[in-house]
């Protein structure tokens, strides 16, 4: 190999074809086949995340989509609830607050997934918010939330209340039907499912979250979402965007397309099944405790005293990155991420060099 391959929870490895394609010769963004080529990316997202709705990419992280959820979709004076059950459940709510918005966090332990009822209790008690956000699949500690079940009390409860998602590492790698579960705004970033490299960040917004959006002044330029998805859409992004990734990506959806959606997401199960088994055999044991919470894109593993450390340096040495924890997990536990182009024997190969 003529570099180390990785095997962490963003960003992920970049399949060599990729990179080709992204080696081209620049052309402008507003010339006509790059136009084509923007309406044809915008058309495929639509695909991506199961929706009849609009769907655009912007050249920023997926950070800057979580700020702009809240500058588009929370007034000032609005409310909104976080289910935290993570660092990135953590950031969103920090950032809405940096926003000028009151917010109210629903926590549980990192490792555990928010159930329906709880969520259902807490709008019992107080169900006057403007937004509900929700990390599809928390990055920093493997929990898969269950998304369809969530949203379905959201509109029971709080029906006035849009549904938020954070799909950073779920999309392309695990369901995610934006029509079908109710879902009013969603993003992802292109370095981790999608198997890219950063600096893309893909999203979609219902109707009435357009709706919302049009009533809610100095939401900025570059991502006011009613203004962004039409044009960019329509093929005139609202500002000179990375090209050559946006190349790559079509390329990608187009990569997506041919292995079919629900392939994939079975293939990214297939790669957690393998990782666990080969955790539990080694003395180590899933950070999750419940098996249907834990993600099929990165794992995060208990090292029960182990060295992991260790773990990373037999990694390196055969050429390999896994991640040491993050935050209060680091050292604690360990994270691999098996997502975007990794298959079951690039991953086997990975686990018999970590012994």
């Amino acid at each position: 190999m003529d570099h180390p391959i990785l095997f962490l929870p963003g960003p992920t490895e970049v399949d060599a074809s990729l990179r080709a394609v992204m080696a081209r010769a620049l052309v402008g963004h507003r010339e006509a086949e790059f136009v084509a080529v923007v309406q044809d990316v915008c058309a495929r997202l639509r695909e991506l995340f199961v929706t009849r709705q609009p769907a655009a990419f912007e050249t920023c992280p997926a950070t800057a989509l979580m700020e702009a959820g809240i500058r588009n979709l929370v007034p000032r004076t609005g409310r909104s609830l976080h289910l935290v059950a993570g660092a990135f459940g953590e950031r969103w709510q920090a950032i809405a607050r940096a926003c000028g918005r009151s917010t109210q966090a629903l926590v549980v332990p990192f490792g555990r997934a928010h159930t329906p009822e709880a969520l259902r209790t807490a709008l019992a008690a107080d169900a006057g918010f403007d937004a509900v956000c929700i990390t599809h699949n928390e990055t920093s500690t493997g929990v898969l939330e269950p998304l369809r079940d969530l949203a379905a009390v959201v509109h029971a409860a709080a029906p006035q209340a849009l549904v938020l998602v954070d799909a950073v590492t779920s999309l392309a790698g695990a369901e995610l039907r934006i029509d079908d579960w109710g879902i009013d705004f969603a993003f992802a970033g292109t370095q981790k499912c999608l198997a890219l490299p950063p600096g893309l960040c893909v999203y979609t917004a219902s109707e009435r979250a357009r709706q919302r959006a049009a009533t809610i002044d100095e939401r900025g330029f570059l991502l006011d979402l009613p203004l962004a998805l039409a044009e960019t859409s329509a093929g005139r992004t609202l500002a000179t965007p990375c090209v050559p990734l946006v190349w790559a990506l079509q390329a990608q959806l187009l990569r997506i397309a041919a292995e079919g959606l629900e392939r994939r997401h079975a293939r990214h199960a297939a790669m957690r099944e393998a990782t666990l088994a080969w955790a539990v055999s080694r003395g180590f044991a899933p950070f999750v405790a419940e098996p249907e919470a834990r993600s099929p894109s990165v794992s995060c593993i208990d090292a029960r005293g182990g060295d992991v450390a260790d773990l990373a340096r037999r990694a390196a040495t055969a050429g390999f990155r896994i991640d040491q924890g993050y935050g209060p997990l680091k050292g604690k536990a360990f994270r691999i991420g098996h997502m975007g182009d990794h298959d079951l024997p690039g991953l086997r190969d990975l686990l018999t060099a970590l012994g």
